[in-house]
Parts: structure tokens; sequence; C-alpha cells
């Protein structure tokens, strides 16, 4: 028994990511000499041990062509389908299709992304269109939250990502965006002071720009928002147990 196949068996019996830490605590907690038959020999293993441990899991699966792969995600470590198999994988999960994000949502959840905190009518400013609709719907979705005001006249809500955001679009942080560096130092129009001072922040449902689901925005923004992942642009490749 190694402590390799020890982490391979949390993996694989885990509803839900793992943390190393909690890897840690799974393997020094198996105490019980009658279950084991022996002193538990893993119960002063370090935590880099079963670090180094999952990149070794990592690289061999990928060695043995094995038909599911060891992901690091934003909440913990997981297994999951390779997306090679994921035509079949699907067959066991025939549950509608979840609803995509269309243009203006994906546009504005970009510029949330890379521009975080910000308020309602800096986005604005860069979107050329009101985004009240928009931003309600990426809250509902989890996607988006409020984290305070700014300290500016009117004291505007401040918007940023938030963690089922980085668990829906496979991040580990924020710095796996792409572009991550390039596009937070770039140019973006913000709303003039009395425009941010005047605005109305209470979320709201209705808006000029409603959401609607793989339609294209009515009016054409003045700047285009960086892209995000590919991952709310196709379905899940990978499937996780």
């Amino acid at each position: 028994m190694t402590l390799m196949r020890v982490v391979e068996a949390l993996l694989f019996s885990a509803q839900k990511p793992l943390t190393a830490r909690e890897l840690l605590s799974a393997v020094k907690g198996a105490g019980d000499e009658d279950e084991l038959q022996q002193p538990n020999k893993f119960a002063k293993t370090p935590e880099a041990e079963v670090a180094a441990v999952l990149e070794q899991l990592k690289i061999e699966y990928i060695e043995q062509g094995r038909a599911f792969q060891v992901l690091e995600r934003a909440d913990g470590w997981q297994l999951a389908s390779d997306p090679t198999y994921a035509v079949w994988v699907r067959q066991l999960f025939p549950a509608a299709k979840p609803q995509r994000l269309s243009p203006p949502s994906l546009e504005t959840l970009a510029i949330v992304a890379y521009r975080q905190p910000i308020t309602r009518a800096d986005i604005e400013a860069v979107r050329g269109v009101a985004v009240d609709g928009v931003l309600q719907s990426l809250m509902e979705r989890g996607l988006v939250k409020i984290v305070g005001r700014a300290e500016v006249p009117g004291r505007p809500l401040l918007y940023e990502t938030t963690q089922f955001f980085l668990e829906h679009f496979g991040l580990r942080n924020l710095e796996e965006l792409p572009n991550s560096e390039e596009l937070r130092r770039r140019y973006l129009p913000t709303a003039a002071p009395a425009a941010a001072a005047s605005a109305a922040d209470t979320p709201t449902v209705a808006a000029a720009e409603e959401e609607a689901p793989n339609e294209e925005p009515q009016g054409a923004a003045e700047a285009s928002a960086p892209a995000l992942p590919e991952a709310d642009k196709a379905e899940p490749e990978a499937s996780g147990r």
C-alpha cells in the first residue's frame, strides 16, 4: 500500500473536490488499528508530500492513457473523465442542457472579471448600453456579486466575480484568466463622476438590455470586452466524480 493509492481511493470516493489539506486530514485520520491491522504508517505525512502525490497521479494517468484524469479546481482536486470520452459519458446525463450565457452577458462578465471591483456606471461606459438586467441575471446565476460601495460621490455599488465563476470556467484563481496582466492594464473608458453619482445602483430585472439566450445585442457596444475562457461557449467536456 502506497500513499499514492490511498490518495487515489480518496479522490475516487469523494463527492466533491478535495483540497490537499482535506486529503491529508483523511490520510492521517485512519487510526483504527483493528481495521488497519497495523499502525497508520501515513500518520506523519506532510502536506507537501500529498501535493507531490497529486502531481504524480496526474502524470501517471496521462502516460497510461487512462479514461480519467486528476484536475485541480478552485475548490480542490477531483477525478474527472477525459474530455475525449465526453460524447459517451454524456449519455449517462440526459438532463436538459443548461442555458448558455448570451453575448451581452459574456461581454459584461468579462469586463467585471478583468476590472473588478467595478461599478455599473463604468461597465456601461465600456458597453455603451444599460446593463441593469444583465447584471441582475449574472447575480442570479451566481457568477457576479455585490461587494460594497465605491468611495466616490453617490457611493455606487461595486461588483466582483464569485467563487462559482472560477469553478464554472475551470480556473484556480483570477490570474489564470487569458492575458490577465495585459488586459488589466489596457485602457477602458470610465463613467464621468456626475453620471456615476446620479446613476441608480439598485439591481432591477427590467432594463434596456434584457437577457436573451444566444441572441446578439440590439445596440452595438462602443468598446469590446476581452474574451473569457471557452467553458461557457461549449458544453462541459469532463464529468467529475
